[in-house]
């Protein structure tokens, strides 16, 4: 497996003609969970694979969202997280030494007179592809930024919208915004570490599970955290530095809280994104497919799998589509193999299959 970073992608962007761009017979844009087993359902047929993702780490918003939380409906495994998830289809399809291109997104896909596509992405990547596979999920996550006048200018140093490295809040009086798992888990997880931890939401209601809800309401109790009623409408700075917001609560009245880093946690924003612009037909800021045999758009060679797509009676589910990737594959293997004859085969008994993986073939008695 080979992981290029955006700041290390080739700078082919000068070069209209695509001359060196990357060459392959599959592009797949998405690297969650669908993303990852569509290089295994195209591994299985010889077919290599570049993976573009905007988010810097492979996952999607099982790794985004919910790396900890649990996910109780993968076939034959009772319970795994997000990032377990992530991490065994990493391993299964290791034989396949698919490459990732993160922190970046696809901004151009183009038909050539050939019949393949010429796609670039927002950091100058350039590929020629026979196929593309959309498994972008919702879309690519922004965060749902603080709307306040001037605060912005703390991004990435005392205004945090993920938690990156953990050991960074440690000691420090935080703040954090937000009513969901994401704000009630950290402000959880910093209680003990942190100097001090305000949980600062607009209303008394959460969106979070209410074992956590009580949880960070005993701590209040205990004096071990502050939960606020009320928004940020604005700040102070001292030196340069960001040094205490001011809260607006239902009362109308404005309090002054001092902090050293500012958590907020508003959720992520799915935007479909220059997607919306590559004559796809999209119903509701989801690709429309075709039929349910392939998966393939009302464009030749574009396939659409997972939460992206829609069709009747398609069901949000992980394993929906994982079903998709694989009947994707099928379909966009005579694009790659025009001449050649594709045989549906078993893992557990095929000899091909067995090399193709790494693996002995067992012997039965």
């Amino acid at each position: 497996m080979t992981i290029i970073a955006n700041n290390e992608a080739g700078s082919v962007a000068a070069n209209s003609s695509f001359a060196g761009a990357i060459d392959t017979d599959a592009v797949i844009i998405g690297a969650g969970p669908v993303g990852l087993f569509q290089v295994f359902e195209l591994g299985l047929l010889e077919i290599k694979a570049h993976v573009i993702d905007s988010l810097p780490a492979v996952g999607g918003q099982c790794v985004e969202l919910y790396p900890d939380k649990p996910i109780y409906d993968i076939p034959a495994v009772p319970v795994c997280t997000g990032q377990e998830l992530t991490d065994n289809l990493l391993k299964q399809i290791e034989p396949f030494e698919p490459t990732f291109h993160l922190g970046q997104e696809v901004t151009t896909v183009q038909r050539r007179e050939d019949g393949r596509f010429n796609v670039e992405t927002s950091t100058g990547t350039q590929f020629i592809t026979k196929t593309i596979f959309i498994a972008a999920g919702v879309g690519s996550f922004q965060a749902r930024t603080i709307k306040v006048d001037g605060i912005d200018k703390f991004d990435g140093s005392q205004l945090h919208y993920r938690v990156k490295q953990p050991d960074l809040f440690e000691g420090k009086n935080l703040v954090i915004c937000g009513g969901g798992d994401s704000a009630l888990d950290w402000a959880l997880n910093f209680v003990g570490k942190a100097e001090s931890v305000v949980l600062l939401h607009r209303r008394e209601d959460f969106r979070a599970a209410p074992a956590s809800v009580a949880k960070m309401k005993a701590l209040c109790d205990a004096y071990e955290m502050q939960l606020i009623i009320g928004q940020v409408t604005g700040f102070d700075e001292k030196d340069g530095k960001l040094s205490e917001v001011k809260v607006t609560g239902a009362d109308g009245v404005t309090r002054r809280v001092p902090l050293d880093m500012l958590l907020v946690f508003f959720g992520l924003s799915p935007k479909l994104g220059p997607i919306a612009e590559w004559g796809l037909d999209i119903e509701r800021r989801q690709l429309k497919v075709v039929d349910t045999e392939k998966f393939e758009t009302n464009v030749p060679g574009i396939f659409a799998v997972g939460d992206i797509n829609t069709y009747p009676g398609k069901k949000k589910l992980i394993l929906s589509g994982f079903h998709e990737a694989a009947l994707a594959a099928f379909g966009a293997a005579p694009y790659i193999f025009p001449d050649k004859k594709i045989h549906m085969q078993y893992t557990t008994t095929s000899p091909k299959l067995h090399k193709i993986l790494g693996v002995e073939t067992p012997v039965f008695d």
